[in-house]
């Protein structure tokens, strides 16, 4: 199959454009300084905040993850991080709408377990109708269903974000089969959220047709977060370039890389 490579290969969210594909948290670093470096080091233009566990304004003597990622400089994207029901994950989006000075992108994900942190789909759905009718562009975390995720496409929202595997687990896209049904139906943005571990992992989700991926752990968590971020920069890039490209058919047999036909011997 051939496939056509645009002039400009850039991810369009809520109508706005971005060369990196790559979408970064902030928690679980050691200080707002490693944050900064690590951030500056992944390329990402999109960084999420968790508004229940970090200060965007709200607590005026804390220090302001503001001050080391400037919202001119950087998309933030608030996010629902720690809501277990819907009207706590409403509550959020519209404090931080308000702390933001209008700001209408968020990340929504309600969560149904405490062990797991599999989303709560009905939540998350009577969330997500909820703050698209209140005028919000909702990128929104969901598990890795086809039939879920086309629902939460057709009520309004953004970008859709299948998760790869639990978060924090590092395990990979653990349901390849799905994630490439859910960009194969999909007219928005997909974005695999959750679960990858390493370089590899994001080049996977990037080959299966993904739009980008946001990771926060992976990066966080490594020995040396700001390498790891660089090696996440480059997997994105070249897990996109070689969906582009359109790899080769799998074959069970070896098919020789020097054909024998046409040699004098």
């Amino acid at each position: 199959m051939t496939r056509a490579t645009p002039a400009s290969d850039s991810l369009t969210i809520a109508g706005r454009t971005y060369q990196s594909r790559l979408l970064v948290g902030t928690g679980k670093y050691r200080d707002l300084d490693e944050t900064a470096r690590a951030i500056e080091a992944s390329g990402a233009e999109i960084v999420t905040i968790a508004v229940r566990r970090t200060n965007i304004g709200q607590n005026a003597n804390e220090p302001n993850i503001l001050d080391v990622l400037p919202p001119e400089r950087y998309t933030i994207l608030p996010n629902t991080a720690g809501c277990y029901d819907a009207e706590t994950a409403l509550r959020t989006c519209r404090l931080a709408r308000e702390l933001l000075d209008g700001h209408n992108l968020v990340k929504l994900e309600v969560l149904g377990d405490e062990k797991t942190l599999f989303p709560d789909v009905v939540a998350t759905l009577h969330a997500a109708e909820v703050l698209v009718k209140e005028g919000f562009e909702v990128m929104v975390y969901t598990n890795d269903d086809p039939i879920m995720a086309k629902r939460l496409e057709e009520i309004g929202c953004v970008a859709v974000m299948p998760l790869a595997a639990p978060i924090g687990s590092g395990l990979g896209v653990r349901n390849r089969l799905n994630i490439m049904t859910i960009v194969e139906n999909a007219q928005v943005p997909i974005l695999v959220d959750a679960g990858v571990g390493t370089a590899s992992d994001a080049a996977v989700a990037m080959e299966l047709g993904c739009d980008g991926v946001l990771m926060n752990t992976a990066i966080a968590a490594a020995q040396d977060p700001i390498l790891m971020a660089s090696a996440m920069r480059k997997a994105i890039e070249a897990g996109r370039e070689a969906y582009r490209a359109g790899r080769m058919p799998a074959k069970r047999y070896a098919s020789a890389s020097s054909p024998l036909e046409g040699t004098f011997f």
